[in-house]
């Protein structure tokens, strides 16, 4: 039995087609780890459960974002949940565009689509003129519904948008990433009586799968730099005579340093949820940020039906920053979601709504609160911004910024 696998038996069971490419990925993963002789690190188990082709959470045909469970989703992104969100992140990035002199956009991992219909409908409406907007994503059925989405609630705005399989080469303009890096495969590592394990993954007797720790620097098993400098941090800042459960983050700082690398001139936005590294890594926190999601109920198991559930880690915001200045790009702000989108004007333009059409202010002014709200996502969700060829710091980080807290 899966020692660690609580079976969350409240959740909604999948369908027969559902279980069917679930096993089919399991069977897939036991095979990983028999050839690589038993044990398969977390962070590669993680990317197969999220990106194999065709049976991985982002890879397959699940619905994967909305606002209730009964709907097939699993999970709300503030895009969902507010058309003011777009409306509002549209001025920084029109004020940023203008200071590079630059006129397109990149998206990473698009959604559903309403956040690239929302700031294109924006920008327009601002009067910023832009060339195109390009979104990178994998998933073929989310291109679809992109597709879809975008055509609906943008107009012949869509004709500017171009779907890529791969990051460009080099890029000039405005890049966005909106929960993108929290879904980043990570490592997880445990530290038992002072000794650190990597924590992998192996099947167990009954060929479910099951966590497995292996103590860092057996069997020949070395260290990355980047995961060896994470442990020594975690060293300092979580008291040492404790166990401690934690996650390194070597895939999210390669992607940021991709993307401040191919920014010729611009600005690069990320929005997730996560903590600087001196919060991340506190003795408070010993147990890790690992979670899973499955019809908006939010649990621990990753190994509860794979392929079917996102599982994500929250962002540890000082090694991206680290990450885009070891690039060369400036680091342009960080703050959290509540100040960015409060400083942006998203208080303004709910003002602008007529509080006399209850049945649209209102659920307006609940999601608003939502995404400003400490209790919701206003502190839990923070903004880190790059840039290159931007001399002076943009409006929205005038006030409030945290960057020396990083």
């Amino acid at each position: 039995m899966n020692q660690n696998a609580h079976e969350p038996r409240s959740l909604p069971v999948p369908g027969t087609d559902a279980l069917a490419a679930s096993e089919a990925l399991v069977a897939l993963v036991r095979d990983e780890i028999a050839a690589a002789g038993g044990w398969l690190p977390f962070d590669r188990y993680m990317e197969r459960a999220l990106y194999a082709p065709g049976l991985g959470y982002y890879s397959g045909g699940a619905r994967k974002f909305g606002l209730r469970a009964d709907d097939g989703s699993d999970f709300v992104t503030a895009p969902e949940l507010s058309a003011l969100f777009a409306a509002t992140l549209a001025r920084p990035i029109a004020q940023a565009m203008a200071a590079s002199g630059t006129r397109a956009l990149i998206e990473f991992g698009a959604g559903t689509g309403r956040l690239a219909a929302g700031l294109m409908t924006a920008l327009a409406a601002l009067g910023v003129e832009f060339d195109s907007y390009a979104i990178v994503e994998l998933s073929g059925e989310l291109r679809e519904r992109q597709r879809e989405t975008i055509e609906a609630l943008a107009g012949p705005l869509a004709q500017r948008v171009r779907w890529l399989d791969a990051l460009p080469d080099q890029f000039a303009g405005v890049a966005l990433g909106n929960e993108v890096l929290d879904a980043m495969p990570v490592k997880l590592f445990a530290r038992t009586q002072g000794v650190w394990h990597e924590r992998g993954v192996a099947t167990a007797a009954d060929g479910s799968l099951t966590f497995a720790d292996r103590i860092v620097g057996s069997d020949g098993m070395a260290l990355a730099e980047y995961d060896a400098a994470a442990l020594a941090a975690m060293d300092t800042e979580a008291a040492a005579d404790i166990d401690y459960v934690t996650e390194t983050h070597a895939a999210a700082a390669a992607f940021v340093r991709t993307v401040c690398t191919l920014l010729q001139r611009g600005a690069a936005f990320f929005v997730d949820y996560g903590f600087p590294r001196h919060e991340y890594y506190h003795p408070h926190r010993a147990e890790g940020t690992l979670m899973c999601h499955y019809r908006h109920y939010a649990h621990g198991d990753p190994f509860f039906h794979p392929g079917l559930q996102d599982i994500t880690a929250h962002v540890e915001f000082t090694a991206m920053a680290e990450a885009g200045v070891d690039t060369g790009a400036d680091l342009l702000g960080y703050t959290s979601q509540a100040r960015f989108l409060m400083n942006a004007g998203i208080t303004d333009a709910l003002a602008q709504l007529d509080p006399a059409d209850v049945a649209h202010y209102l659920p307006a002014a609940n999601a608003v609160q939502k995404l400003l709200s400490e209790a919701e996502m206003g502190e839990l969700f923070k903004v880190v911004a790059f840039s290159r060829g931007i001399d002076k710091t943009l409006d929205v980080f005038a006030r409030g910024d945290r960057s020396h807290s990083l």
